[in-house]
């Protein structure tokens, strides 16, 4: 079951960053993102109660999860939607699989668990990773504000989605059931989002054009409903931090689609660059401690 939910997550989340980019142009930020979760929680929202699973929660539960969709479904897409506008959707994919290194920092934070010593090593392999990734752009920009913004942007999203998996983490911790939390975050993120459009005075009205209204219906049925269900149940079924793991794969699937979509271009710097950082993502993971008592037990065993 969980390798069917690591390949739903990996798939899904690697494409729709592609998704993103073909949303850019006219349409603000903030409502393209309404459109999406819109479509998103109400689907929910009418399965579940059609299907009867939609669990009661309390008012404290309620403004835990109007927090959770506002970390992951609303002020971080905003992040992610306006970085868009000033690098790569593909390089913004490497960026948010950097959210190990934040899950592992929330946890210690809200929860007081000791990061792993690894923990120290992964970092610092992710961060020079990050400045490899972009330093010939940002040699030829002249270190250009635009290009500092458009990374900053994606940081601070994968923050929020970080933080995001927290308040996910503290509902399954209490035994709420993920659909439920999930859908109602969606809603909620969808409200606040919506307010800020209108509160900034933006037309409500989509691109009535192919790509766009395809994109818009593949992020909000498959890369909202079906990928963050699947996301949300690894955290509740193997932790934040190993669920994290998916995001070491599904940046070479964004990479690979923006290759041919958005003509990016594979320089020495953002090979090593991109190696790097899925060194420091898997380093996070490993486990000398076990390999080193499973070659002690061999070695007993000869």
């Amino acid at each position: 079951m969980n390798v069917l939910l690591y390949a739903l997550v990996v798939v899904i989340w690697g494409t729709t960053w592609i998704a993103i980019f073909l949303q850019q142009g006219p349409v603000p930020a903030p409502v393209s993102i309404f459109w999406r979760f819109a479509v998103a929680s109400v689907t929910m929202l009418v399965v579940l109660i059609a299907m009867r699973r939609l669990r009661r929660l309390s008012v404290h539960d309620h403004l835990f999860c109007l927090l959770q969709g506002c970390c992951v479904f609303c002020f971080n897409f905003w992040c992610f939607y306006t970085a868009a506008a000033y690098i790569n959707t593909g390089l913004e994919s490497v960026i948010f699989s950097m959210a190990v290194l934040f899950n592992a920092i929330n946890s210690f934070l809200f929860f007081r668990q000791q990061p792993p010593g690894r923990f120290y090593l992964a970092a610092l392999l992710g961060l020079t990773g990050i400045v490899t990734l972009f330093w010939d752009d940002l040699l030829a920009s002249g270190f250009n504000t635009s290009l500092l913004f458009g990374i900053g942007l994606s940081a601070l999203g994968t923050y929020g989605f970080s933080l995001g998996n927290m308040l996910s983490l503290r509902h399954q911790r209490r035994g709420l059931e993920t659909l439920t939390t999930n859908s109602w975050a969606m809603l909620y993120g969808t409200l606040v989002m919506g307010a800020i459009a209108l509160f900034r005075g933006d037309d409500f009205t989509p691109q009535w054009t192919l790509s766009y209204m395809g994109a818009l219906l593949y992020l909000a049925l498959l890369g909202s409903v079906v990928a963050f269900g699947a996301y949300f149940t690894l955290v509740g079924r193997i932790g934040a931090s190993n669920a994290a793991y998916s995001t070491l794969l599904f940046p070479l699937v964004a990479l690979t689609i923006s290759t041919f979509y958005e003509g990016y271009v594979w320089h020495l710097n953002a090979v090593f660059g991109l190696a790097l950082i899925l060194v420091g993502n898997l380093v996070m993971f490993a486990k000398p401690e076990t390999w080193f008592r499973t070659r002690r037990l061999r070695g007993n065993a000869a």
